[in-house]
């Protein structure tokens, strides 16, 4: 099976086809973006698909991120993946950021717990921890910093962009992390990866998104109703 993987999630836009019967990618880019997101995908998913030498229609699935991220990110990527999927009429599946930071860890080694944490600001993570075995120690939620150091305390890897964030916050006289991996996004071939194993049976993804938005609408600039 050929999977169409896809994350524009945080600072990068990325894609990639998987051939998941030989593990190989045929063909991948990534760019490393803050914003812009909207403007880069759709053609960046045109030259990745030109160099793979396929059509749509000879996907498998499509696999977008989820989330947590932005929240413009998210909209875009997911609103591509699902539009190329109905025109294509093929399944798409979800993969979280978290689990996508995590993955390239727990295949290394699954038996020292993996802390998959991205910056949320405001002295805030979004947070995931995997025990022995892949298992979900801490399922997705946004933690504070504190909060944060707690959950890692041990033998743990620290992955995403709040790595280097917890790490400056550990408390002295404690053991260190196992290991730190600042990094802005995920991998796109751990994205395609797990696309590839997802069940496709949960429906159309949809944003995990954790905590609204910081923009909210002003009261003060509404128009009085007639």
């Amino acid at each position: 099976m050929r999977v169409l993987a896809i994350d524009c999630a945080l600072d990068a836009c990325a894609a990639a086809v998987l051939d998941s019967d030989t593990g190989g990618i045929i063909a991948s880019e990534t760019r490393a973006m803050v914003r812009g997101h909207a403007e880069a995908l759709m053609p960046l998913i045109a030259r990745v698909m030109s160099s793979a030498e396929i059509e749509f229609r000879q996907l498998g699935r499509i696999a977008v991120t989820v989330g947590p991220g932005s929240f413009t990110g998210l909209r875009v990527g997911i609103s591509a993946a699902r539009g190329i999927a109905l025109v294509a009429a093929k399944p798409v599946v979800g993969v979280t950021t978290l689990a996508s930071l995590a993955a390239p860890h727990i295949a290394d080694d699954d038996t020292t717990p993996v802390v998959a944490a991205i910056d949320a600001r405001h002295d805030h993570v979004y947070l995931q921890v995997f025990g022995r075995g892949a298992r979900t120690l801490l399922p997705p939620r946004i933690a504070s910093l504190r909060e944060a150091v707690r959950a890692a305390s041990g033998p743990a890897r620290i992955v995403g962009s709040a790595a280097d964030l917890i790490a400056r916050a550990w408390p002295r006289g404690e053991p260190p992390p196992a290991k730190v991996d600042q990094r802005a996004a995920p991998d796109i071939v751990w994205i395609a990866r797990l696309g590839a194993v997802s069940s496709a049976a949960e429906g159309p993804p949809k944003p995990l998104y954790l905590r609204a938005p910081d923009a909210r609408p002003q009261a003060a600039a509404r128009l009085p109703r007639r």
